[in-house]
């Protein structure tokens, strides 16, 4: 019983638990129970540091660059790019800026450790795609009207599968959102998961003799080039979510 109380204290997708932290129920509108979740708490605290690592950045007053005003011009630049070869338009470039430093922060935060991860919850990694899919959804809308349903039938279709394929295009569509969310969620999920595993392995090796402790300078030498990947996969994932939803409003802007 107690191995088994054992196991569950330590599994790896401990942490990964939505944790209540403050819970009011307010007495109005039938008792809203009002709850600060540790999603909450660390989503606050992405802003936070978001906000802190522009103002730290800031070079107005300064003749020389600071290595901070290096590094964020750097990222502006890659975005920039990246928005005006895929969209020919800056409109959306603040839109998928604060998208990729939320992501970036929210991904780098997850690799210190007791800290918590907001994208291994399935529930920010899917509604944030979901409502970027809407939101892709209504802008293809408003530009095209009704010619935007074009987008979900091919040019030349034969009559006879026309309605295959609006099917097909149709779930396709409204797929990428699931695969958006998911994609950034299973990578995260994944890296953490298995950190989390060779810790606690390490950590028991580490503690049982001194002979075994000398022998796992080892192991622990490629744990902690994982956790140097892990970094590296943080910073790609964030990266390649946005390059994803340029791709999804370039399709909305120019129907292809």
């Amino acid at each position: 019983m107690l191995q088994n109380l054992n196991l569950i204290i330590n599994s790896p997708l401990e942490q990964f638990e939505v944790i209540s932290l403050i819970s009011i129920i307010a007495p109005i509108l039938g008792y809203i129970n009002i709850t600060l979740s540790n999603i909450g708490v660390y989503s606050i605290l992405i802003l936070f540091i978001i906000f802190s690592f522009h103002i730290i950045s800031n070079n107005e007053n300064k003749i020389l660059p600071s290595k901070w005003s290096i590094a964020i011009e750097s990222i502006f630049t890659t975005i920039n790019t990246m928005v005006k070869e895929q969209l020919g338009k800056e409109i959306y470039l603040p839109f998928i800026y604060s998208l990729f430093f939320f992501i970036l922060i929210s991904n780098l935060i997850g690799n210190i450790p007791y800290s918590y991860t907001i994208t291994t919850s399935v529930i920010v990694t899917i509604g944030l795609s979901f409502t970027i899919l809407t939101g892709v959804t209504i802008l293809g809308l408003y530009l095209h009207k009704i010619k935007f349903f074009s987008y979900f039938l091919p040019s030349g279709t034969p009559l006879a599968l026309v309605p295959l394929l609006v099917l097909i295009e149709t779930v396709s569509f409204l797929a990428r959102a699931l695969s958006l969310g998911i994609r950034l969620f299973a990578n995260m999920v994944a890296g953490h998961s298995l950190l989390k595993i060779l810790s606690t392995f390490l950590y028991q090796m580490f503690n049982s003799s001194l002979i075994l402790a000398i022998f796992t300078l080892i192991p622990f030498a490629f744990f902690l080039a994982l956790c140097g990947l892990e970094v590296a996969v943080s910073i790609i994932q964030a990266y390649v979510f946005v390059l994803l939803v340029i791709s999804y409003i370039k399709d909305a802007i120019y129907l292809h």
